[in-house]
């Protein structure tokens, strides 16, 4: 049975390319609510599907490596062409010997290393620069700057625009909709390969979305109202635009495409603004919801004064420019629970203000100053005392 594979089971069952971990951190980009269907297979290892074939990504400091899986339909066909082509290499014999002995992941069958490289650019977005947008939005917000400390290397995806849109009509906490997303591509969803007692399957195409069954068929998986939004969706995209429209709107102003979006059912303004942030190249889309609202409020004392009660994304892209996307995602990254832990090292690496500083020297100040008058009253007290028994020895 085939296997999750693991960097330590040998570098040749893995390719790579270069990337340096400010410029991508697997666990925060992959676990911050962009997709859901990333899941940690072994530690620092995450596999999940891009373009229809499963992946294993895993990284060290300046390296992203990366492992694609046979699907089903070429898992009959065997390796032999690999090994025959290296006939005259003994080690590659005797690696060989030891897979069939040990199972292990099933090695890769796709060759041409520079399309699979491509994809992985595209899906990650490494044409963009992190490191010179971070110096960027650090020079602008003082409390990005800070929160830059810990959360490095978050991007925004390149997802595909079918699975990110009917992800987020399934919104909902990040927990949950990962598992509306899983047993949505094992219902509908074509099968790509099994690991480790754990089958794979492709995200569901708009035709297999729109068939007339599906809103029953999801309601019976626990979607509720949602299995409705999801079938309507996939059934008026097809019939009133076709199934290329979607793929179509990244060419669209940022704007046109969110109001598209709109008109399709169980698509609020946020859940638009995701699928244009996160699949459509509109780095400008800011998604905005009440944790959105706490964030401004609380670290950015936004609306107080002048009752202001809601907030547009024209703060945010006023604040850090054309990527202002982007930026609120590292803010909203570091707010979620998981990654508590390290916004607590934020506090730890916190560098006192100079008001703080002076606070604390006028406290010691006074705290010396009370100190000083205890120790005087005390010494007055004990004069006093001894002048009244003076007294009361000469009276006797």
């Amino acid at each position: 049975m085939a296997t999750h594979t693991v960097l330590s089971s040998g570098a040749k069952l893995w390719r790579s390319l270069a990337c340096a971990k400010s410029e991508l951190r697997l666990d925060l980009t992959l676990a911050c609510g962009q997709s859901f269907r990333w899941r940690e297979t072994a530690e620092g290892h995450w596999t999940g599907v891009i373009g229809g074939r499963v992946w294993t990504l895993t990284q060290t400091d300046d390296t992203l490596w990366y492992h694609i899986y046979q699907s089903l339909d070429r898992q009959g066909e065997t390796s032999v062409s690999l090994q025959l082509e290296n006939k005259s290499d003994n080690r590659f014999k005797e690696a060989v010997k030891k897979e069939e002995e040990e199972p292990v992941a099933v090695t890769p069958v796709h060759q041409d290393t520079k399309d699979d490289e491509e994809t992985l650019r595209d899906y990650f977005q490494l044409n963009v620069k992190l490191g010179d947008l971070y110096k960027e939005w650090g020079a602008a917000d003082h409390h990005f700057k800070h929160i830059a400390v810990i959360f490095t290397g978050i991007r925004m995806l390149r997802q595909d625009p079918t699975e990110c849109l009917f992800s987020f009509i399934c919104h909902n906490h990040i927990t949950c909709i990962q598992g509306m997303v899983e047993r949505l591509c094992q219902s509908l969803g074509a099968p790509l390969c099994q690991l480790d007692q754990t089958s794979y399957h492709n995200f569901p195409s708009l035709s297999a979305l729109a068939d007339t069954s599906v809103e029953a068929r999801l309601k019976d998986l626990g979607f509720g109202y949602r299995a409705r939004f999801l079938q309507q969706s996939a059934k008026q995209i097809l019939d009133t635009h076709g199934i290329q429209w979607l793929e179509g709107l990244r060419s669209a102003p940022y704007l046109q495409a969110r109001d598209a979006l709109r008109t399709l059912p169980g698509v609020s303004p946020k859940v638009a603004d995701c699928v244009c942030l996160m699949s459509l190249d509109k780095a400008e889309a800011v998604p905005i919801d009440t944790h959105v609202w706490q964030i401004a409020r609380r670290d950015y004392i936004y609306g107080y004064g002048n009752g202001q009660k809601y907030i547009t994304g024209d703060f945010f892209r006023k604040l850090w420019g054309p990527y202002a996307g982007w930026a609120q995602s590292v803010l909203l990254c570091a707010d979620l629970k998981q990654f508590r832990n390290l916004k607590e090292m934020l506090h730890m690496k916190r560098p006192k203000k100079k008001e703080e500083n002076d606070e604390e020297e006028l406290t010691v100040a006074g705290k010396k100053t009370k100190i000083k008058k205890e120790k005087m009253d005390t010494v007055k007290n004990i004069k006093a005392k001894a002048g009244h028994h003076k007294k009361a020895k000469k009276s006797a």
